[in-house]
C-alpha cells in the first residue's frame, strides 16, 4: 500500500512559505522583539516591591477578595526572594503578548463561527485538531519562520492557546436564548445591534471562561517554549533539567505555579462578576 506523503507535503508547504514570505517574518520579528523589549523594560523599571504592591492592589480591586490579594502579595514576594524576579517578568510579558494576540484573533473568529453555520462546520474540526495536537509540535514550524527566541515562542503560544477563545466565544453566543434574539428582531434591531447590545453582553461569562483557559494554555506553552529560547521561568526549569539541579528546578516550577494560580483566581472572579 503506497504511503500518503502527509509529512512531505507539510514540509514542502512550510519551505515554500519560508522561501517566499521570509521578508514578512523578518519584519514581524524585528517589530515584535522591540515590543517585547519595551514591555519588559517597562515592567522591570518598577522596583519589585512596588510592582508587587500594585499587583496585589489590582487583584483586590478586580476580585474584592482579601485572600486572593494576600496570596498575590506573598506569592510574588516569594518569587522575588527566590531570585526569580527577572525570569518571572519575562514570562508575564510573553504570556501577556501571546494572550492578547490570541484573543484579538480568536474572539472575532468565534463570533463569525457563531453567526455563520457554514463557517462553524469548518472551524470546529480545525479546533479539534489544534486542541489534540501535542504542544511540542507547534514548536516545529515556529523555528523556520522566526528562528530561535521569544518571537518564535509567542508564535507557537498563540497557535496553541487560541482554540478555547474561539470555541467558548462561539458557544457563549450560541447559548443566548432564542426568545431574546427573536424579541430583538421584533423591535427592528439589525445584526450589529443584536451582537453588541444583546449577544455579547449575555455571552460575556462564557467568553471570560475562554479568556481564562487561553491564559492558562499560554502560560503552559511559554514554559515548553523555553526549549527554543523563550527564557523566563521555563528557561530556569529547562536549565535545571540540563544540569540536574533539582532544587533550582523546583523553585522555578513553584514560581510558575504561583503566577498560574494568581491569574486563574483573578480571571475566575472577574468572569463570575460578569454573570
Amino acid at each position: 500500500m503506497p504511503r500518503i506523503p502527509i509529512g512531505a507535503t507539510i514540509e514542502a508547504f512550510i519551505d515554500f512559505l519560508v522561501s517566499n514570505f521570509s521578508f514578512l517574518t523578518i519584519a514581524f520579528t524585528r517589530v515584535m522583539e522591540k515590543v517585547i523589549s519595551f514591555l519588559e523594560a517597562g515592567l522591570l523599571f518598577l522596583p519589585p516591591w512596588l510592582f508587587i504592591v500594585i499587583a496585589a492592589g489590582l487583584a483586590f480591586w478586580l476580585t474584592k477578595k482579601r485572600g486572593i490579594a494576600l496570596f498575590t502579595l506573598f506569592g510574588l514576594l516569594l518569587i522575588w526572594n527566590m531570585g526569580l524576579w527577572v525570569a518571572t517578568v519575562s514570562t508575564i510579558t510573553l504570556v501577556l503578548i501571546a494572550t492578547l494576540t490570541a484573543l484579538c484573533i480568536g474572539v472575532p473568529i468565534g463570533i463569525i463561527a457563531a453567526l455563520n453555520t457554514g463557517i462553524n462546520k469548518v472551524v470546529q474540526p480545525i479546533l479539534d485538531v489544534m486542541q489534540t495536537m501535542p504542544a511540542f509540535v507547534y514548536l516545529i514550524p515556529a523555528i523556520p519562520f522566526f528562528g530561535l527566541g521569544k518571537v518564535a515562542a509567542i508564535f507557537a503560544t498563540v497557535i496553541f492557546s487560541m482554540p478555547p477563545a474561539i470555541r467558548l466565544t462561539c458557544l457563549g453566543i450560541q447559548q443566548v436564548p432564542r426568545e431574546l434574539v427573536e424579541c430583538a428582531d421584533a423591535f427592528g434591531s439589525n445584526k450589529w445591534q443584536k451582537l453588541f447590545k444583546l449577544q455579547l453582553p449575555l455571552a460575556t461569562p462564557t467568553i471570560m471562561a475562554g479568556v481564562n483557559q487561553t491564559v492558562m494554555l499560554a502560560l503552559s506553552m511559554v514554559v515548553i517554549a523555553a526549549m527554543i529560547g523563550a527564557r523566563g521561568l521555563g528557561g530556569e526549569v529547562w536549565r535545571a533539567i540540563q544540569r540536574l539541579q533539582m532544587g533550582s528546578g523546583f523553585e522555578a516550577g513553584l514560581g510558575i505555579v504561583v503566577v498560574a494560580i494568581i491569574l486563574d483566581r483573578v480571571l475566575q472572579q472577574v468572569g463570575t462578576k460578569k454573570r
